[in-house]
């Protein structure tokens, strides 16, 4: 019956059926195999519990702050600020594609939105400046990771919930990383621009400075006001991503876009979007009571004990893991089924779990553009009209470089861990 469950969830994968579905009937069919039927009426508790964590309404709130943001046309002030800053630069468009990523993560914290803002408002720009459409939709593809890692980040408040880890904490962490992260990725673009002969922004197309800056401040101030406010304690993170979305509408009238109807259509998004996590969540809580029963966290603790892979070498190896599921699974679903079998090991061999939640967030998102599914590849390719291959092979050395960076972040943990001991959030 175990080899049955097994079998058939792959075949059903295979099939194109949703993961949510085939890992829920997994762990029904599971409990059936393992002779533990009567823990299936125990589910909807088990359920209940793991949806019933009050972090994940801020992940709901600040979903609604990107998807109102993200309507009122912000994405054009964001890189014409870029632009004033790193645009004159030879390979400008680049490197304003990379600094727009930066700035566009503390509106959506999404790395697909931004992929698809981008490559809607920057690719075409860069083809008409003499990049090819291949290198443009790569540079797009390879930075809008960074959204996902600079707060507020969508994922670090999942792993957050999932880890009872402080959510301002994972936010303070995030910081460093995602700038090492922009600035490694310039480095490759310089190089490259030097290599193929990408052209600086010419003067006239550099806007103003202070009228940009004046345009692109309320979402800008964004990120400031949400972790400023954890910081000083006068709110919670919840509280913050209200905060947050009162800010996205007062920005929504000041740029003059907010409309009832983009109201309404923000609001219907973010239904929507919760309600594919949250049916993810509930999944990976009816397999997860299966390996507490099971006990497998203490099984691959004591698998590594027993092997010799302890400290880093463990990390390095739940790295792998990670890297493996993030090429062919959805961020929400890796996260909900692997954290909690994984996390408690880490955590057993010293790895602080904000650190940990910064390398296992960063190391996710960069299955996003990783074959053989990569959904910003997928993303970029279809705005962009490049093949996906192409691209693929295009955005190959932003991928080495991200992995390096990943791992100087893995071997030195003072990257992710100095600002929140500063700011006594870990």
């Amino acid at each position: 019956m175990g080899w049955f469950v097994i079998v058939a969830s792959a075949f059903f994968l295979i099939a194109g059926s949703a993961l949510a579905y085939v890992f829920g009937a997994a762990a029904v069919l599971s409990f059936i195999a393992l002779g533990k039927s009567q823990f299936v009426a125990i589910l909807p508790q088990r359920i209940f519990s793991q949806l019933n964590i009050f972090a994940l309404m801020a992940m709901v709130l600040f979903m609604l702050v990107g998807e109102i943001m993200g309507r009122m046309g912000v994405t054009k002030y964001l890189i014409d600020f870029s632009m004033c800053l790193v645009g004159r630069f030879k390979g400008g468009l680049g490197h304003v594609n990379i600094m727009t990523s930066v700035f566009f993560a503390g509106v959506s914290g999404s790395a697909v939105a931004d992929a698809a803002a981008l490559s809607n408002a920057l690719v075409p720009a860069m083809r008409e400046q003499g990049y090819t459409n291949r290198y443009a939709g790569a540079v797009t593809a390879a930075s809008s990771i960074i959204g996902p890692i600079i707060p507020p980040s969508i994922i670090l408040i999942f792993y957050g919930a999932l880890m009872q880890t402080s959510i301002g904490g994972l936010f303070a962490a995030g910081i460093i990383p995602g700038l090492v992260l922009a600035v490694s990725l310039m480095a490759v673009n310089a190089v490259l621009a030097h290599r193929h002969h990408h052209p600086g922004g010419r003067k006239e197309d550099v806007p103003p400075i202070f009228k940009t800056l004046r345009r692109a401040l309320p979402a800008l101030s964004l990120p400031l006001i949400i972790l400023g406010g954890i910081v000083l304690g006068v709110v919670t993170p919840t509280e913050a991503a209200g905060v947050a979305v009162v800010v996205a509408l007062a920005a929504g009238a000041y740029y003059g876009g907010l409309s009832v109807k983009s109201l309404y259509m923000s609001m219907e998004r973010t239904v929507v979007l919760t309600g594919s996590i949250f049916l993810v969540i509930a999944a990976a809580s009816c397999v997860g009571y299966v390996g507490s029963l099971q006990q497998w966290p203490q099984q691959i603790a004591m698998l590594a004990n027993e092997t010799g892979l302890t400290g880093v070498k463990f990390l390095l190896l739940v790295n792998l893991i990670f890297l493996a599921a993030g090429m062919i699974m959805d961020i929400p679903m890796a996260l909900a089924l692997l954290v909690p079998l994984f996390g408690p090991a880490c955590l057993a061999q010293g790895v602080h779990p904000i650190h940990l939640g910064i390398i296992l967030c960063l190391n996710l998102t960069m299955g996003l553009i990783t074959p053989p599914v990569g959904a910003c590849l997928i993303v970029v390719s279809a705005v962009t009209g490049e093949n996906y291959s192409s691209l693929a092979k295009a955005i190959l050395p932003f991928i080495w470089v991200e992995i390096i960076v990943l791992l100087f972040i893995i071997l030195v943990p003072d990257v992710s861990l100095y600002l929140p001991r500063l700011l006594n959030l870990s």
